[in-house]
């Protein structure tokens, strides 16, 4: 009897799928085998690109003659340290006995390289045919109809050729660049910094990401603090009073003053104390106008994983990378679907059968009432044509939610593990309900000519708000999806005070109309400053990354620009980390803000004098979309790839050329150390 043969990325997820199957399976060394299946794995990567000597002995040494190095055909080598597993996987792959192998590698970019190479180097017997397997989650249900709903390999094709030219790139660059720089100016940076080696390391992305990072930091240090002093009056009926704060208006008489910060203060203290002088012996206070609106916040798209490792960097304080790997952890134990997705809604298909997941969730104790009442009350009705699902918003994989199975792998968790899951849960949970509603009121006072203003928010309907009750303390709070606010926001105030109103004070703005008459109490005058930008940290870094180097905060505008990142998602935890291992960037690991190195800022340095395309972030960007349209059969291997050895040799050989001096390196160098904060 013929049998079929599944390879997948790893052991752990080999033994779901023999669980899912329900045969009988006996443990081989390296695969899994019953009556009709062969269940094998690789660990990782089997197979990598061969270092240049590979190709010549004489390309070992760094020559600035041997560069750039472009193969006309590139050359791959088993990984020493995982020979006898693909030893193992090649034997299985020419076997008599089989007919089908089915290609269950993770279901991405990545995960369909790692499986192509393998095929590439082991071979495999005449008249097998190959199918590609793709699955969202590992649960039994998900595996068998990825088993079921197999196609020919050869439709993922696209895919594949963008998954080679990635790590193509990468390669070239890396090898290409790296000489390069360390050649010319290795030395230097050695010499200048007191190190052991010169060596300069660079890539497309890596170097992008440490570029985003410096002009960040060189923007804090080149801040010029601005003082402004803000007048505030108390503003009541006797009995309760509110604050109020100035603003120039058409009938103030200090428009035009030539002394104003904006239209909220004054840029010196002496200006501010007359103002004052002036007001204060005016005590009443007319309500010119009052706004009352009610204003609605819908329940926050779903995570894809930089979203959720921007939450988990807030909330936990732990970096994108240890989100992955808890993200992993949850999908393998089948708690919830694939983590490196982009995605952040939900395909039709999903939506249809949406009920299960809910329905399992009510054996999580903190959620189960909140799981009955969606699906006794019918909340999930009508998702289909909500924006949280959408198939044009989705490429590989829809957002991550939970499965509503393994419940029982929870116990097993550590602490971080649980809170990320119920994190997840309650984001999902939360799309099923309303959304929160507030009254917003805003107060306008006329003090003879001038104006006050004030700003109040009750919350009138919990809707959505009342899943976000995390065990782990955050009450009614979704972090995500409020705007964090600036440091220059929150020490400028710009805009009206904003208020909560309750008890006494609830009631005196409920009864407030135009025209009526209040009092005007003491005036109070505040200073501030305006204050640089905020330091990225491990999770607005992802953000920004997947924004094409901007940090931008309203989701919405987020989900539309989603496709033209840098890096991607499975990819972008890993290039911090080797940042940090190569000390070009430091990790606070308490806080998780990111700040470079004296070495890392002075590669900057050197990257912007030679190859200073690397550090634009929209340059980066579009090498990635170029990818996209590979994978999506809109540009050919073949043009990709000739830009990109054109692309190379040019740059390559700029750097060949260059005829910068050392003193002039050292001076940049010198500027750049002055600058740095001393330890």
């Amino acid at each position: 009897m013929a049998k079929k043969i599944i390879i997948t990325e790893k052991p752990s997820v080999a033994r779901s799928f023999a669980e899912a199957l329900g045969e009988s399976f006996k443990s081989h060394d390296g695969y899994l085998e019953s009556d009709n299946y062969i269940v094998t794995w690789c660990v990782g990567h089997l197979v990598t690109m061969c270092y240049p000597e590979v190709y010549d002995a004489s390309l070992k040494r760094w020559s600035m003659n041997t560069i750039p190095f472009i193969p006309t055909e590139y050359k791959y080598q088993v990984i020493d340290n995982v020979k006898k597993q693909f030893g193992i996987v090649k034997k299985l792959f020419h076997r008599d006995d089989v007919d089908v192998i089915y290609n269950a590698g993770d279901s991405g970019r990545e995960g369909e390289y790692i499986q192509r190479l393998v095929r590439q180097e082991a071979g495999f017997r005449d008249g097998i045919q190959w199918k590609r397997v793709w699955i969202d989650s590992q649960t039994k249900e998900e595996i068998l109809r990825g088993i079921n709903e197999a196609v020919d390999m050869s439709e993922y094709d696209h895919l594949s050729d963008a998954a080679y030219l990635r790590a193509q790139e990468d390669y070239l660059m890396g090898i290409n660049f790296s000489r390069a720089l360390t050649l010319k100016y290795g030395d230097a940076l050695k010499d200048f910094l007191g190190l052991e080696r010169g060596v300069i390391a660079v890539g497309r992305v890596m170097t992008c990401v440490l570029g985003m990072v410096v002009n960040r930091e060189r923007e804090i240090r080149n801040f010029v603090k601005t003082p402004f002093y803000k007048i505030s009056r108390e503003i009541g009926d006797g009995e309760v009073a509110f604050n109020s704060e100035w603003k120039v208006t058409e009938d103030s008489a200090y428009k035009d003053h030539p002394r104003l910060y904006k239209d909220i203060g004054f840029k010196e203290k002496e200006d501010a104390d007359s103002f004052a002088g002036y007001i204060e012996p005016y005590s009443e206070a007319l309500v010119a106008n009052i706004d009352k609106k009610k204003q609605k916040k819908a329940p926050p798209l779903l995570y894809n994983l930089a979203e959720l490792q921007n939450e988990c960097s807030k909330l936990f304080k732990i970096s994108p990378d240890e989100t992955l790997k808890i993200a992993q952890e949850l999908y393998e134990k089948k708690l919830t679907t694939y983590p490196r997705t982009d995605a952040r809604v939900l395909s039709s298909a999903v939506a249809k059968e949406i009920t299960g997941n809910i329905r399992g969730l009510k054996n999580i104790k903190s959620v189960a009432d909140i799981a009955d009442e969606i699906l006794e009350k019918g909340l999930y009705k009508g998702l289909a044509s909500t924006k949280y699902v959408n198939d044009k918003q989705i490429t590989d994989h829809y957002a991550i939610i939970p499965t509503g199975q393994g419940i029982a792998a929870l116990s097993g968790l550590s602490s971080v593990s649980v809170k990320v899951y119920e994190v997840i849960v309650r984001r999902f949970l939360a799309i099923f309900y309303p959304a929160a509603v507030y009254n917003k009121v805003k107060v306008e006072v006329k003090v003879e000519k001038e104006s006050f203003f004030s700003n109040f928010t009750t919350l009138q309907e919990e809707g959505y708000l009342k899943v976000m009750n995390y065990s782990f303390g955050k009450k009614n709070k979704d972090t995500s999806g409020d705007k964090e606010p600036s440091n220059q926001e929150k020490k400028e105030g710009e805009g009206d005070i904003e208020q909560s109103a309750d008890g006494r004070l609830l009631e005196l703005i409920n009864s407030l109309r135009k025209g009526v008459v209040l009092k005007a109490g003491r005036v109070d005058i505040r200073e501030g400053e305006t204050t640089p930008p905020k330091r990225y940290n491990s999770g607005s870094i992802i953000l920004a990354m997947e924004n094409a180097g901007q940090l931008i905060e309203d989701e919405d505008l987020r989900a539309q620009i989603k496709g033209s990142g840098i890096g991607t998602s499975a990819t972008r935890a890993e290039i911090l980390k080797k940042l940090f291992t190569n000390r070009y960037l430091s990790l606070n690991h308490k806080t998780q803000i990111i700040t470079p190195t004296i070495t890392g800022e002075l590669i900057y340095e050197i990257v912007g004098i030679s190859i200073k395309a690397l550090l634009d972030p929209k340059l980066t960007a579009s090498w990635e979309k170029g990818l996209t349209g590979v994978a999506g059969g809109e540009i050919s291997k073949a043009e990709y790839s000739e830009k990109l050895n054109a692309f190379v040799i040019r740059r390559t050989d700029f750097v060949k050329h260059q005829n910068t001096s050392r003193s002039d390196l050292y001076s940049r160098f010198s500027a750049v150390k002055a600058n740095y904060p001393k330890a």
